[in-house]
């Protein structure tokens, strides 16, 4: 691996290697968010409200048992955030994931059968292309919330979440994969292999997406801060997890209530850190497109 191109590139780009270390620092302060928080902030025996509305410790009336500051209820906003970030990290690997694998399912399908099949799954692509990804989560969650049993839906809103996220980014796969198919189906490989009786799935799933699976690791790598920040704002709408498990947008939320009252840093710090994992995570899929394009060698 360290004598690889994909190595040197990183070693090459100070910021990337910087945007590696914030995304692992803020990735291993959520893993290890029990053993590193100063507070639980979600146990209500933990809680007292004379804690409550604390401002940061570098300020009057702040105090290091409290480095970022409490919110209404005195909950720790830094123990809040490295719990918070837990859940948001979850929900939008887990929503690219899912779409990553119906993506280049149905990409593949398309490509290497043609006809009208890929006049289908094309078509139902190009119309999900027409409404924002934003509107087809929150219709989603509302068929979900209108379907679901009400006292079962507090426990699988993280999930119906991740079906939401994914159906609507699953069309960036699907396109790309499929475009790619179309090249690499009519190869001499491909042919070659046809020639010698091999299985179609075997050809597809041993010879042609390995060839394909280059861009889809770069869409992967800039949907992840997409999908965060769609879970954030599922969040921050009132329509994404409940507020006893609470993401970042479901802080950012609960401290926008209280911005205007003085205490900023209820909402400014959870929103600061969603900022930094989407920047950071954008910076390394900016350099993986370039890194995994030989043009830019």
């Amino acid at each position: 691996m360290f004598d690889s191109d994909l190595w040197w590139s990183f070693r090459r780009s100070p910021v990337t290697v910087a945007a590696a270390v914030v995304a692992l620092m803020i990735i291993g302060g959520a893993l290890f968010a029990p053993w590193i928080a100063p507070h639980d902030p979600f146990d209500p025996a933990t809680l007292s409200l004379l804690d409550a509305s604390n401002p940061p410790a570098w300020l009057e009336g702040g105090s290091w048992t409290f480095p970022l500051g409490t919110d209404n209820q005195g909950r720790d906003v830094l123990s809040a955030i490295l719990y918070g970030s837990r859940l948001s990290l979850f929900v939008g690997s887990s929503a690219v994931v899912l779409a990553l694998l119906l993506g280049v399912t149905l990409g593949l399908l398309a490509g290497w059968r043609g006809g009208l099949t890929d006049t289908i799954i094309m078509r139902v692509a190009d119309v999900k292309l027409s409404f924002p990804a934003i509107l087809i989560a929150l219709l989603i969650d509302g068929v979900a919330r209108g379907v679901l049993p009400r006292d079962a839906q507090s426990e699988i809103a993280p999930y119906v979440l991740i079906a939401a996220i994914a159906l609507s980014f699953w069309v960036q796969y699907a396109r790309t994969v499929r475009a790619s198919t179309l090249v690499e189906r009519n190869k001499e490989y491909v042919q070659a292999a046809r020639v010698i009786g091999v299985h179609p799935a075997k050809i597809v799933l041993g010879h042609l997406l390995p060839n394909v699976i280059g861009p889809v690791l770069v869409i992967a790598t800039i949907n992840l801060a997409l999908a965060i920040i769609t879970e954030a704002t599922l969040s921050f709408l009132g329509v994404g997890v409940p507020p006893t498990s609470p993401s970042l947008g479901t802080l950012i939320n609960i401290g926008n209530r209280f911005l205007f009252s003085g205490e900023w840093w209820i909402t400014i710090f959870p929103g600061v850190a969603l900022a930094i994992l989407a920047l950071a995570v954008n910076l390394l899929g900016d350099w993986l497109r370039d890194a995994l394009n030989p043009k830019l060698r």
